[in-house]
């Protein structure tokens, strides 16, 4: 399987000259446009110009679903997303999403001013890839996912992001991931000492309104916070 997203990402700028990014991982089987409507939802107007990175993940056969090849960022074996985890899968999606990282940074975008966030597998994959980042990021943002991999975490997890906000929202009657394994993985980032943004809705497995809302508010503070940091009153 491929290290690297075999399709480019998409990318969408509100304007010249972006001064912060939000790059945003997509769930199983769907692709980075799924979200690019969220980029007219959002109101990140008081940041300044922002990138939105949407990438592709691979297209990978999934276990699951009897091997058949889909959009993914790592396999799937078992209905409990605990058991048989493809740690090989999410430890190469990774290293992709880390080089979408660094060419933020060769752009001109500093680590502080980056987001990394994800939908369901991509929640997966912004919390595994956040937390183990070397720089100070702005912001960390899972929706209706999970922390991978768990009992790695600790040891792996890099100083810089300690202090990093994470938001988490997750819908009440997600029969996808189970709201109570989202629960899991929140007290475990909080054990941890993260600062973690919570928030439950009453949807399935999917993004609304008032979450988007709670979304925007988490962005600004975050990227407004990194905006101001070393600037004289």
């Amino acid at each position: 399987m491929s290290s690297v997203p075999t399709r480019p990402p998409i990318e969408i700028e509100t304007a010249p000259n972006p001064v912060a990014t939000v790059i945003l991982m997509h769930g199983l089987g769907a692709g980075g446009n799924d979200f690019v409507s969220i980029v007219n939802e959002l109101d990140l107007s008081a940041v300044g110009p922002v990138r939105f990175v949407f990438p592709n993940a691979p297209i990978i056969p999934v276990t699951i679903n009897g091997g058949y090849a889909m959009p993914a960022w790592y396999d799937i074996a078992v209905a409990d997303l605990g058991a048989r985890e493809d740690e090989a899968g999410l430890r190469r999606s990774r290293v992709a999403i880390e080089a979408l990282i660094a060419n933020e940074k060769s752009r001109g975008i500093p680590a502080d001013h980056i987001v990394i966030a994800g939908f369901s597998q991509g929640c997966a994959m912004a919390l595994l890839t956040g937390l183990r980042h070397g720089e100070r990021l702005a912001g960390i943002v899972g929706l209706s996912g999970y922390l991978p991999i768990a009992s790695t975490t600790a040891a792996e997890r890099h100083p810089a992001n300690h202090d990093t906000p994470v938001f988490m929202g997750h819908g009440t009657r997600d029969g996808v991931v189970p709201v109570a394994r989202a629960i899991d993985s929140r007290n475990a980032l909080t054990a941890m000492g993260y600062e973690v943004e919570w928030h439950e809705y009453p949807m399935e497995h999917s993004v609304c309104i008032e979450e988007i809302v709670d979304l925007n508010a988490f962005l600004l503070r975050v990227l407004q916070a990194r905006e101001n940091t070393g600037k004289v009153a």
